[in-house]
């Protein structure tokens, strides 16, 4: 799974988290059932990402844990949760994002084999050229 139950409530507070998986109304975060919503959520992601990298992860890149977790709250909103127009934005613009992914526009710093990218180190400075210099302006100053 791409998140779990403390990504959950660092992402949405144990409130939310309670109203969002309390199905027998015990004042608690229900386990299975947020379990199975993340689930659900990696396996959606999955399907995304499977066209142009190899999933299940051996290290999930960390903007997938968000990611999981917008989408395990839209899909635990059903008939005794509410849905909001937040919950629907979240999820509507990570649907958007992992199509960006799926499409080669956005890349989750991974190659095609799911291995790191890593970026150079080094910066390189190129000028344009003098834009005043002597000879444009006959030795003097302006």
């Amino acid at each position: 799974m791409y998140a779990v139950r403390d990504d959950m409530v660092k992402a949405f507070g144990e409130r939310e988290c309670i109203s969002l998986t309390d199905r027998d109304f015990n004042g608690e975060i229900d386990d299975v059932v947020l379990e199975g919503a993340l689930t659900q959520a990696s396996a959606e992601i999955d399907g995304y990402l499977c066209g142009r990298y190899p999933v299940p992860w051996p290290d999930e890149p960390r903007v997938l844990v968000g990611k999981c977790c917008n989408i395990a709250r839209y899909l635990l909103c059903g008939a005794d949760t509410q849905m909001t127009e937040e919950i629907r934005a979240r999820y509507e613009d990570t649907i958007r994002f992992l199509e960006k992914v799926a499409s080669g526009k956005v890349t989750l710093g991974r190659n095609t084999a799911g291995e790191v990218v890593r970026s150079g180190s080094g910066a390189r400075i190129v000028s344009g050229g003098r834009v005043f210099g002597r000879d444009q302006t006959d030795g003097g100053s302006f």
